[in-house]
Parts: structure tokens; C-alpha cells; sequence
């Protein structure tokens, strides 16, 4: 089976159909989400369309989540509160409802989904240390898991010959068939803060047991101009160039 894995798209129309061009010529078999579909960008409802169109298998963001009521929004920063609010604005019932529904986690047939975390995925804590991995390795039902939430790439791995030691790398082609288990964060399409703005998405290979992490240009004055022209902070206009 081969897999496409979206991070979060944060309503980034012009990204997230960048990325899903690439994942027909990659011929993928099904499009997995981490969620965060919603919020930061000017395209939602869009987003939300074509997710549907491709038949995409998404798990809820804290974004989404914050978007339909199922998590407050007390502790986003200022910037997210205006997304949020906005976007509760325009979604029509049927996308509300859609985000709504959204399940906290996915198991695949060879992989797990969840946003933040697959240990206690409802509290959308960040995996950014071996640490922080230690707790969704150790309930991981499948070798494989995906997420997302910080928005930066990177892979927490237990290998077979020393199964109690988390390990981590940056590397953009990670060989999971050696791994007892591969915890991947695949980034993010719609805002990368790794100080790449390069949109950025993930192909798993479940028969090869490789997974990649790809990174490719697309449009941002288009999608900038867009957040602008919405009335949104143009903070989140500015650092979609920075990939911050």
C-alpha cells in the first residue's frame, strides 16, 4: 500500500492542491491527514472540499477542534483566536459538522494517525524531544504512527536491537522496516515552521517500509494575498514566507 500523508493544511488552498498534484503522480492508494485542516489560512471551506473529493482518512486538530467547540480556545495565541473566529464564520453546517465528526485517532491497515499525540491524543500535546515520544511509542498497536502539531519534521524511532531506546532524526527518507517502532511527524502543507517554506507532505510505502518526507514550492503570494484580502492578521500572511 502506498500512502500520502498530509500535516497540517491550516486552510491553505494553493499548498494543499500543490501537494495533492504531487501525490497523483506518485500514484498513492489512499491520502491519510493529521488533521489542523482548518484555521491560520483564508480557505477552508475549499480545503475541506477537496479533502472530501479525494476521499482523504483525517483525524481532528486542535484547530478544527476549536473551530466547532470541542476544545477552547483560551490558550491560542491572539493570532489563532482571530483564525478561529473567522472561521467559524464562514464554514457552512454541512463543513461544521464535517470537522465535528472528525475521530481523535486512525488505525490503518499498516499505520496509525493522530494530530499531536496517539497516547491521550484529546489534550493535542507536542511531541518535540524523545521524551515527549516516549508515552505514544509505548501504545502504538501498529509500527508505524503519523502526526503532526508542530508543524516540523522529524522521526522518534525504537530500532529491533535496542527496542527501549527512543532515537530521533531529521533525515527526509526514513527506512521503517528496520524499526520496532517509527513515530513520523510529517510537517506541514499550509504552514511549515522549520525555516522551509517549501510546502511539505510525506509518501509511506508500507511494501517497500520507507517512508519519505518531501518538500516542493508553491504559490505563496497567491495564498498571502489571500489571507490579506480576507480581513485575517497579515501576520499569517508574512510567515508563510519565512516558514516560521
Amino acid at each position: 500500500m502506498r500512502y500520502g500523508i498530509l500535516g497540517d493544511i491550516h486552510s491553505n488552498l494553493t499548498a494543499l492542491e500543490t501537494v495533492l498534484g504531487c501525490l497523483e503522480q506518485e500514484r498513492v492508494d489512499r491520502i491519510l491527514s493529521v488533521g489542523d485542516v482548518v484555521g491560520y489560512g483564508a480557505a477552508p471551506s475549499q480545503c475541506i472540499a477537496l479533502l472530501r473529493e479525494v476521499g482523504a482518512h483525517v483525524v481532528l486538530g486542535n484547530h478544527d477542534a476549536a473551530c466547532v467547540g470541542r476544545l477552547d480556545d483560551v490558550y491560542f495565541n491572539n493570532y489563532a483566536r482571530a483564525a478561529v473566529a473567522w472561521t467559524r464564520e464562514v464554514l457552512s453546517c454541512d463543513e461544521m459538522e464535517f470537522l465535528h465528526d472528525l475521530p481523535l485517532t486512525l488505525h490503518e491497515e499498516h499505520c496509525s494517525v493522530a494530530h499531536g499525540t496517539l497516547y491521550r491524543p484529546e489534550l493535542f500535546d507536542y511531541i518535540q524531544s524523545p521524551t515527549d515520544a516516549d508515552p505514544s511509542l509505548d501504545v502504538m498497536p501498529l509500527p508505524v504512527c503519523f502526526v503532526g502539531h508542530s508543524h516540523v519534521p522529524v522521526t522518534l524511532l525504537r530500532m529491533r536491537d535496542d527496542p527501549t531506546r527512543t532515537a530521533y532524526t531529521a533525515e527526509s527518507e526514513i527506512d521503517v522496516e528496520e524499526a520496532y517502532r517509527a513515530l513520523v511527524n510529517v510537517g506541514s502543507v499550509g504552514q511549515p515552521r522549520d525555516e522551509d517554506s517549501r510546502t511539505a507532505y510525506a509518501i509511506y510505502d508500507s511494501d517497500l517500509g520507507k517512508v519519505w518526507i518531501r518538500r516542493v514550492e508553491y504559490d505563496i503570494d497567491v495564498e498571502a494575498q489571500r489571507i490579506r484580502d480576507a480581513g485575517l492578521p497579515h501576520m499569517l500572511a508574512d510567515r508563510l514566507y519565512l516558514g516560521v
